[in-house]
């Protein structure tokens, strides 16, 4: 198929969204926002603004073969908007998920550096440059070749590894690298990883391992452990790549605890909305924070905000709901 949606001005853009439905009061601010942002990033926000079919369809499952009736209902969006909505409410949808945004890097942030120093210290006690011996790393990691690239998991990350070693303008990597060569310390070589190389290194580790560093986070199993890992991964790269995250469904989703473990949020894995939806992810955050900074007033910080939200709407889609917020969850007290 060819694309055929035609190039509009930023005037345009908004009289196509005023014949639609949407509410502007002021024009020249709404220009303001098309200008700066964007029609298309904004269109994230006012998404759920927009009137359903309320009909199941019909869409083609494979070239070739017959199409299949699709089971949900509602399944395409109408151009028309709902009506009460208007360009301010999906400005200040837009402004809260930013803050939310913000908030959230806020608290991985601190959670990377401990898992860093975590990792680096448990492979280092038995070798500097444990990080390039599979002895110590599992066989899964070392061992099964991906049969898309031809690598080992192993080989993959330390190829990225390297690579964030030679974009390193750090005085101590330049340092290390003049005074004692390649390779360089894993206790020195953290230092560099992003949130990515940090969670797949953990994925890496012998079970074992795995468990005596996920059990001081107050997690028995490892392997659940880096589930939660590979989603705050996800998370951080929404984050960081100013993605919408305020109703975002979460692709790679974090494994159930131990029955007696977080106890808070455990609810959360009983619901497939809630296991899709950021809010689990942001209780998995705050959970790991009271092991890293017992101190931190993160929660309060996002409970302030989430109570801010902008819109005030019966429908689900407008609501914290569509984020998958557990009922009671303002009322915590961790």
């Amino acid at each position: 198929m060819g694309y055929g949606k035609p190039w509009l001005s930023i005037e345009e853009q908004l009289a196509k969204l005023e014949q639609n439905g949407l509410s502007v009061t002021d024009h020249a601010k709404a220009l303001q926002y098309l200008q700066r942002v964007g029609y298309y990033r904004l269109s994230g926000y006012w998404f759920p603004f927009r009137e359903r079919t309320g009909k199941a369809c019909r869409y083609p499952e494979k070239p070739g073969k017959p199409s299949k009736l699709e089971k949900r209902v509602q399944c395409f969006p109408l151009d028309k908007f709902k009506s009460g909505l208007s360009f301010q409410d999906a400005v200040d949808l837009y402004v809260f998920d930013k803050r939310l945004r913000l908030l959230v890097m806020d608290a991985l942030e601190r959670i990377e550096i401990a898992l860093r120093v975590d990792i680096s210290h448990t492979l280092g006690a038995r070798d500097p440059f444990a990080y390039l011996n599979p002895e110590h790393l599992d066989q899964t990691f070392t061992r099964f070749i991906d049969p898309k690239t031809g690598l080992s998991h192993h080989h993959a990350w330390l190829a990225n590894h390297a690579r964030l070693i030679q974009r390193s303008r750090e005085d101590f990597i330049k340092h290390n690298k003049e005074r004692y060569g390649f390779p360089i310390a894993i206790w020195v070589a953290c230092e560099v990883w992003d949130f990515g190389c940090m969670s797949k290194l953990f994925d890496g580790l012998k079970p074992g391992d795995q468990d005596q560093i996920s059990q001081r986070y107050g997690i028995s199993n490892g392997g659940v452990f880096a589930s939660w890992l590979r989603s705050l991964n996800y998370l951080r790269n929404v984050c960081a790549h100013h993605s919408r995250l305020w109703n975002r469904n979460i692709v790679d989703q974090p494994k159930k605890p131990g029955a007696e473990e977080a106890l808070y949020f455990a609810v959360g894995w009983e619901s497939p909305h809630i296991q899709a939806r950021p809010f689990l992810l942001l209780c998995i955050v705050q959970f790991l924070l009271q092991t890293v900074n017992p101190a931190s007033t993160w929660w309060q910080r996002l409970t302030a905000h989430l109570i801010s939200f902008p819109l005030n709407s019966s429908d689900p889609a407008l609501t914290l709901e569509a984020m998958g917020v557990i009922k009671g969850w303002n009322d915590w007290e961790w």
